[in-house]
């Protein structure tokens, strides 16, 4: 077996747990079938973590994470927390995780498997094959930068401010990850930014170009004003191979890549740090897709989310992409044998549990193996 990697699991709320569950499933069919071993850690954050120890993350827990090789999150949340204080809500521990880890890169990739072409909203001819990765820049910009604020002007009104603010190598940092991603797909990068009217738009392209100039020459690197690029991936979003935008624009357009799958809820996330001294990276991996309180406890929940971010994990922290591929066939190849779970149930298909989702998907892995 291949030396194992730490990994800290942790669940958090609503369906977080159930679809976890399913992943711990497939880590143990890895380490049996495939000799890929993890040494694996649970721990609670959000909503769980209050319950039992009174704040959404604890210090031991978050000391945890910073050792660990990578980090595997369900959710967080639920209505049970919403009447707290806002610097006490199951989300802050998502956000400490994010800014402790210093967690800077958030890749969400936009997949159309063949079997869910028809639930997207777009021409089949559109979607058909999309395979596109969105690259956010995760720590700065516009939702961080200062000042900001509601002041009081008197006489009624009032004014909000909030400031978009970049650095030269907050920029660069993250372009370098679109560019490493783009060697490994298709090679080409296009950069989302509105130079034609913010001069953190100008500066962001300059410092993307010339970055690209200096150590990415064999990259095709284009550039684009955002609205158009959202526009763009409307109307032939397969241009498109690795987009590199800010932390607002990227929120934007990840979203919207994100639904031309038709399958919002089906889709993974990897958040990254800057590599260290021997290359290694801070990693946190999630699901798109929130707690689903509602469905909680009732065997509706899809792994599928879940178990694509472990398969990202594989991926991008651990080099295993000969069994991320395994994985990712596995859940294309039950999609395309008809099974669905409530939340992408389409006419003529057969309706099943997480748990039966997730079994059906490690008997895959057996046929694949």
């Amino acid at each position: 077996m291949t030396a194992n990697k730490s990994l800290l699991i942790l669940p958090g709320d609503g369906i977080g747990p159930e679809c976890m569950a399913e992943v711990r499933r497939v880590i143990g069919w890895m380490a049996d079938k495939r000799a890929v071993g993890f040494d694996v850690e649970e721990d609670l954050v959000g909503g769980a973590a209050i319950d039992a120890h009174g704040a959404p993350i604890t210090d031991a827990t978050m000391a945890k994470a910073m050792a660990a090789d990578a980090v595997l999150l369900g959710a967080v949340g639920g209505p049970k927390w919403d009447d707290l204080p806002f610097e006490q809500k199951p989300e802050r521990g998502l956000l400490r995780l994010r800014k402790d880890l210093e967690l800077f890169a958030n890749l969400r990739p936009a997949i159309c498997f063949d079997a869910m072409v028809s639930a997207s909203t777009l021409k089949p001819e559109v979607v058909s094959g999309l395979d596109i990765m969105i690259v956010r820049e995760l720590t700065g910009g516009v939702y961080f930068g200062e000042p900001r604020g509601i002041e009081d002007l008197g006489g009624g009104e009032r004014r909000a401010v909030n400031t978009q603010v970049y650095t030269s190598s907050e920029i660069r940092r993250v372009a370098a990850v679109g560019f490493e991603l783009a060697r490994k797909r298709k090679n080409r990068v296009c950069s989302a930014e509105k130079a034609n009217v913010m001069e953190s738009g100008v500066l962001w392209r300059q410092e993307v170009q010339k970055l690209h100039d200096a150590e990415y020459k064999d990259v095709d690197l284009s550039h684009m004003y955002a609205d158009n690029c959202a526009m763009q991936l409307v109307r032939a979003p397969k241009q498109f191979d690795v987009i590199v935008s800010d932390n607002l624009f990227g929120d934007i357009l990840s979203d919207c890549a994100a639904m031309l799958t038709g399958s919002l809820g089906m889709l993974p996330s990897a958040s990254l740090g800057a590599p260290d001294a021997s290359g290694k990276r801070k990693a946190m991996y999630e699901p798109v897709h929130g707690s689903a309180p509602d469905i909680a406890g009732t065997g509706q929940a899809n792994p599928i989310a879940m178990l694509q971010s472990f398969s990202m994990m594989l991926r991008y922290s651990f080099d295993q992409d000969e069994a991320a591929d395994l994985l990712d066939g596995a859940i294309a190849n039950v999609l395309a044998g008809g099974l669905r779970t409530a939340d992408i149930m389409q006419p003529g298909m057969a309706k099943v549990s997480t748990t039966v989702m997730g079994e059906t998907i490690v008997r895959e892995l057996d046929k694949a193996a």
